[in-house]
């Protein structure tokens, strides 16, 4: 694929008009205060592809060393994502949901962390740049945070938001 090449990064729904799944989208959009569906059709092929993976990787012989080294760094990318816990297999990635995804975007966990009164509100501050992982400026709200980076997202020193009183803060911050 040439490089800058314009690719989908995710699949849309076989049907477009089925109330149910368009009311759970709706909710989900308002809970993790995503801009647009597609940013949840990301998320859904985001599992669609760990699910594939995990079930590919099940359906081969569990005894060859190439098909654990593969396990091993599959897991242990998405226990350091923070998707699955310490003591998950390989068969708890398909059960997996999409919440599970959703929870580990940077605009969830600054909200989660108590940075925003909402999730829309979390997703404004990173935008306009007061919210930093660590030393480095973070602008991108789907930004996956790592278990170990999740106690580094704060305000940035610059940022009047920085000021405890300032009257965007959320209570008790």
């Amino acid at each position: 694929m040439p490089l800058g090449s314009n690719t989908k990064q995710y699949e849309t729904p076989n049907h477009p008009y089925q109330g149910e799944r368009i009311s759970n989208e709706h909710g989900l959009l308002d809970r993790y205060g995503l801009k647009n569906k597609e940013e949840l059709w990301r998320a859904q092929s985001e599992l669609r592809s760990y699910r594939r993976e995990a079930r590919d990787l099940l359906a081969q012989p569990q005894d060859d060393p190439a098909v654990i080294r593969r396990s091993e760094e599959f897991l242990g990318r998405l226990k350091r994502v923070g998707i699955l816990g310490e003591g998950d297999e390989l068969g708890t990635v398909l059960s997996l949901e999409v919440e599970d995804v959703l929870e580990r975007r940077l605009q969830t966990v600054a909200y989660r962390n108590g940075l925003a009164q909402t999730p829309q509100q979390a997703r404004q501050f990173i935008v306009h740049g007061h919210i930093v992982l660590g030393e480095q400026r973070q602008r991108i709200p789907s930004y996956v945070v790592d278990v170990d980076e999740e106690d580094l997202v704060a305000f940035d020193e610059h940022s009047p938001l920085a000021d405890e009183l300032h009257p965007e803060r959320a209570e008790g911050q």
